[in-house]
């Protein structure tokens, strides 16, 4: 057991002896109350019975007093007094009262007679005559044993209740120290059980937190190994046309194209990375007065050249105008990657839609293609850093373009998301709030 589990056990247990010393108080105090006004009451009754057996031993003898008590004993209700006889016992034989019983009666239930020849004589009203009404009948327990019974009861409850709110805490421990030494699938909510309180809700949030950095370390190291996969693609081939051009010095112009291809490529994968790593590190730039249709414009002319020369053919249908404040070069990226891609992955012979709209304060841009398209299970996934669907078909690039397209937007108070095109292909929404003021600055 732990510190804590002894502390609420100890809490729990002074409070409750507290609780019943100040309620056994209360109703000691309420019934000692209805002794004495049954006492009060009955008191002109008591003085009676002690008077007329006084005066049975002093006038007549013990034996007069005796027969007086047995004429008593004969009515209903018994002898109200005991005469006990020099030799402790009653004078009709009755058993007398416990001591702790008679030890509470008050002083005018009781007399003590010496008769002429120096012996004593006590008389005692019988305690049942002086109960109240509604009192139970018979002689009260001792004090010790519901003294007991009450401490090992609260002690039982206390202990009971200190382990139903320290377990879980315990339980909560540990979890932590396996999360701090690595362990990040340990979950806690299945050993809460059936709790609806704040500790469930701490170990909900608990498994929570585990789960997104489970997430999150296992997309970087997916994505320290996609990166070292592709680094190593174009390193191999320019040790490759190195290697060849070692060996023919006659293709010593196409190895150096060669080579000169593979380090754009990686200059380009390069920048793709920091620019991703950027805007997760949520580094921000100097925001600027936007128009987005003329620069969305500006990027389907150039896309619709590439396309054109691959066979393809784009259409951009937007007008007006829709200015906002923000990181230009980020917005255009985001942009051009979505177009691109699309015209990258339309069919030959097919078009690209392109359509702006402005619709509750954001500007929102619908990119249609005519390609493979996505299945259903990874549309959630084509926004991963180097994600690349699984559709039968070979995906050119990094996949980092709709990735960064992503981070961008959500850099921008904006979001991006895909569906399946009826009759094949990809739609990619874009949805970015026109602002009339630039962002406020962000402290350092």
């Amino acid at each position: 057991m732990g510190r804590l589990f002894w502390k609420f056990l100890l809490a729990f247990w002074l409070t409750l002896i507290v609780a019943a010393i100040g309620v056994g108080t209360a109703v000691w105090l309420h019934r000692q109350a209805d002794f004495d006004e049954a006492a009060e009451r009955l008191a002109p009754r008591v003085g009676f019975w002690l008077d007329t057996t006084e005066s049975a031993l002093v006038d007549g003898s013990p034996l007069t007093a005796q027969r007086l008590l047995n004429r008593w004993q004969q009515r209903r209700g018994g002898a109200p007094v005991f005469v006990v006889a020099p030799d402790g016992t009653d004078l009709i034989g009755r058993p007398l009262p416990p001591a702790t019983t008679l030890a509470a009666l008050p002083d005018t239930a009781t007399r003590e007679i010496t008769l002429a020849d120096g012996s004593r004589f006590h008389l005692i009203v019988d305690p049942q005559r002086l109960r109240p009404r509604d009192a139970r009948p018979g002689a009260p327990p001792p004090p010790g044993l519901p003294l007991t019974a009450g401490l090992i009861a609260s002690l039982a409850f206390s202990a009971l209740l200190a382990w139903y709110v320290a377990r879980p805490i315990r339980h909560l421990r540990r979890a932590f120290d396996a999360a701090a030494n690595g362990q990040l699938d340990v979950r806690v909510t299945p050993q809460m059980g059936r709790r609806r309180d704040e500790i469930a809700d701490l170990g909900h949030d608990f498994d929570h937190m585990a789960a997104r950095l489970q997430a999150q370390i296992n997309a970087q190291r997916r994505l320290l190994h996609d990166v070292s996969h592709e680094l190593r693609s174009p390193l191999a081939r320019m040790q490759a046309a190195i290697g060849l051009g070692r060996q023919n010095a006659e293709r010593l112009p196409e190895t150096l194209e060669r080579i000169e291809r593979e380090s754009a490529r990686l200059d380009t994968l390069v920048g793709e990375l920091l620019t991703l790593a950027r805007l997760e590190a949520g580094s921000e730039g100097r925001a600027e007065r936007v128009e987005l249709v003329e620069l969305i414009a500006a990027i389907a002319d150039d896309a619709r050249f590439e396309a054109q020369a691959a066979g393809r053919e784009l259409h951009f249908d937007g007008s007006g105008e829709a200015w906002t404040w923000a990181q230009a070069e980020l917005v255009q990226r985001a942009y051009e990657n979505v177009i691109r891609n699309a015209v990258k992955f339309t069919a030959p012979g097919t078009a690209v839609d392109v359509r702006l709209g402005v619709a509750d304060g954001a500007l929102e841009v619908a990119v249609a293609d005519h390609g493979p398209g996505v299945p259903e299970d990874q549309l959630a996934h084509i926004f991963e850093p180097f994600h690349r669907a699984e559709n039968g078909h070979p995906a050119p690039g990094f996949g980092l373009g709709l990735a960064i397209a992503q981070r961008a937007l959500a850099a921008h108070g904006g979001h991006i998301r895909a569906a399946r095109r009826p009759g094949g292909g990809l739609v990619v929404t874009l949805r970015l709030p026109l602002r009339d003021h630039p962002p406020p600055a962000t402290p350092a």
